[in-house]
């Protein structure tokens, strides 16, 4: 049966799934992939790829049962690329064979994956990217020479979005072509990018002769750019609108301590604090009215309006309770070059908090690209004059 409306049904699913695997005596995994088996992973993906076709909606109605039975879940955080960014890609461009080959593991979190995009002539201009993949015409693979930046979780990932230029001769926009790449082949060098904050989340990787087979190219050849605006779109509505309660986010660590440390209050630091504890919940519910619009259709311009307000919201708020505690504000707690497996925004002290959040206005898009996304595809002004829209992009100045 496909085509689940009812609520009801939806229960008596998961309630069917919980008595055949209970998750006191279930594997973790044995349990996720009964679940995904089961179109409870992602209620509104198809059935047979983790979904069962129903309303988006639902999926709350899945979760509270299992939350309440005490059931695993897959750790959205530790595979938020690939839950956030890669699978509503696949599931958009993605043959049959792509799709049932990638999402399961990738929503049981047996497969990390990461986003090969950017690089160090094209972070803000992706378009102009110049990593370059050439058909081989003797096994039709093709072979694959760049560098990447900025890659989240690349040291721990096994596949990756990529997006490289095939048709150096066709404007940038239209001469690039999307693949899945397989971390693990010859070739693919992960090196790790030291952050303000201590730690290396990020990686710069180095493509060298990367063979891919042309079943992992997703969507047509030169087509990658219009397949990778799917991708650009869902990263920016999983960064900006995520599902967080109130006073969640960067907003709770100094609310609480407000509350606790009477001693710390000012009159102006309580006027701020208020500012923006209204500012962060005018933006929590409208992450909730934007996932609401997502049950009738795909992320459109909106989430990179959600992406903007989320990253200058949370310097503020972090830069706010650095000053609030005082001297203690100024105190780090571990300069440690680690590799992390997860990206926490919020995590540590104030100190890390205030550090991580100068680059919110970076990644997933800068907070200048997003203004201009915002003015062109939202407020519907006119675009900037655009001279290389039709050069050739080896005939650009770079």
């Amino acid at each position: 049966m496909t085509g689940v409306t009812d609520a009801a049904e939806l229960r008596r699913r998961t309630r069917e799934l919980l008595a055949a695997h209970p998750p006191a005596t279930t594997g973790r995994t044995d349990f996720l992939k009964a679940r995904f088996d089961a179109g409870l992973a992602w209620v509104h993906y198809p059935a047979g790829l983790g979904g069962l076709d129903a309303p988006r909606s639902l999926q709350a109605v899945v979760d509270a049962e299992l939350e309440a039975a005490g059931a695993p879940g897959n750790d959205p955080r530790r595979i938020g690329i690939g839950l956030g960014m890669a699978a509503p890609t696949i599931l958009a461009y993605g043959t049959e064979e792509q799709k049932r080959r990638f999402l399961r593991p990738l929503w049981v979190g047996e497969e990390v994956w990461c986003q090969l995009f950017s690089e160090p002539g094209a972070g803000s201009d992706l378009a102009a990217l110049g990593t370059r993949a050439v058909r081989d015409a003797a096994t039709g693979d093709w072979v694959v020479d760049g560098q990447k930046v900025w890659t989240s979780s690349a040291h721990l990932a096994r596949w990756a979005i990529l997006i490289a230029r095939t048709d150096p001769d066709a404007p940038k926009h239209r001469g690039i072509t999307y693949f899945l790449c397989d971390m693990t082949d010859p070739g693919v060098e992960v090196r790790p990018l030291r952050q303000i904050t201590g730690e290396a989340e990020f990686n710069e990787v180095f493509l060298t002769g990367v063979r891919i087979p042309d079943a992992h190219r997703l969507g047509p050849v030169g087509d990658g750019w219009k397949v990778a605006q799917t991708t650009l779109m869902n990263e920016r509505v999983s960064i900006g609108g995520m599902r967080i309660p109130r006073e969640g986010g960067m907003i709770g660590p100094v609310a609480r301590t407000w509350r606790e440390r009477p001693e710390l209050r000012t009159h102006e630091l309580h006027q701020r604090l208020l500012t923006l504890w209204v500012e962060a919940e005018v933006a929590r519910l409208t992450g909730e009215r934007l996932r609401q619009q997502l049950v009738a259709g795909q992320p459109g311009p909106e989430g990179s309006g959600m992406k903007l307000g989320f990253a200058r919201l949370n310097q503020e708020i972090s830069g706010l309770e650095v000053e609030l505690r005082g001297a203690e504000g100024l105190l780090y707690d571990d300069w440690t070059m680690r590799r992390p497996e997860l990206v926490d925004f919020t995590g540590r002290d104030a100190g890390y908090r205030y550090l991580r959040a100068k680059g919110n206005s970076i990644e997933g898009g800068t907070s200048e690209v997003l203004l201009n996304i915002v003015a062109e595809r939202v407020l519907g002004l006119p675009a900037e004059p655009r001279t290389d829209k039709d050069v050739a992009w080896k005939d650009l100045t770079r």
